[in-house]
């Protein structure tokens, strides 16, 4: 009886456009061919024009999370009526920014600042942890983005010799880190992090977490 409503959900058709969109995949174990395996569900939530939250689907995927997977997932919201997205709220996965514009190619692609913390802050001894974070916070906090290149120079004057790799995480991926700049205040507080999915990934782990390991895909 749940299926059939499942489906319906799953393949209906979505709104010509959206101005937000965060994706984000949460892992969950799953009893394939006889043996437990960690599969992500890959998931879509979008902001639309009344600023109201909608969940596009959710996308059962196959060994560790990947770009060439979320290229079908935005291939499929694609297919269901969506024709343009503003802004792409994503994590640092590898090839996910080619994988967004080779369906919506004038995206914005906003990188989580929170996850960018997290992992730069793994090459950072604990002594020099507070102080980093306070340089970081100068960054991503500017009121501008030339303020924040500014403060990022500073960032790799003081710190590029301890912590090089720290600093040049920061570097490399700058261009995706500051396209918040490009909007107002209201604005950057909605997208700078992927916090808006991860919220809704603790409704589903509330509902999931005596599930120790689903069965089958439909479960």
């Amino acid at each position: 009886k749940v299926m059939p409503l499942v489906e319906e959900w799953q393949n209906r058709p979505l709104q010509s456009l959206y101005p937000i969109l965060f994706l984000d995949a949460l892992v969950f174990s799953l009893r394939r061919e006889q043996r437990v395996e960690k599969v992500p569900v890959y998931i879509a939530l979008a902001v639309d024009l009344e600023g109201k939250k909608e969940v596009l689907g959710h996308w059962i995927g196959t060994g560790s999370e990947g770009a060439s997977f979320w290229l079908a997932v935005l291939t499929d919201i694609h297919n269901r009526g969506v024709e343009d997205i503003f802004i792409a709220c994503v994590d640092g996965l590898s090839g996910f920014s080619e994988a967004i514009h080779s369906v919506f190619a004038g995206a914005d692609v906003q990188r989580c600042i929170i996850h960018q913390l997290r992992t730069s802050m793994k090459y950072v001894s604990y002594q020099n942890r507070k102080e980093f974070a306070r340089d970081l916070k100068t960054i991503y906090q500017a009121p501008t983005r030339a303020a924040a290149e500014t403060a990022l120079l500073e960032l790799a004057e003081k710190w590029q010799d301890t912590y090089a790799i720290a600093v040049r995480s920061w570097e490399n991926n700058w261009e995706e880190l500051a396209t918040m700049f490009k909007y107002t205040t209201e604005i950057r507080r909605l997208i700078y992090t992927t916090n808006a999915i991860e919220g809704y990934h603790r409704q589903l782990r509330k509902v999931t977490k005596n599930r120790g390991v689903f069965p089958t895909p439909d479960a």
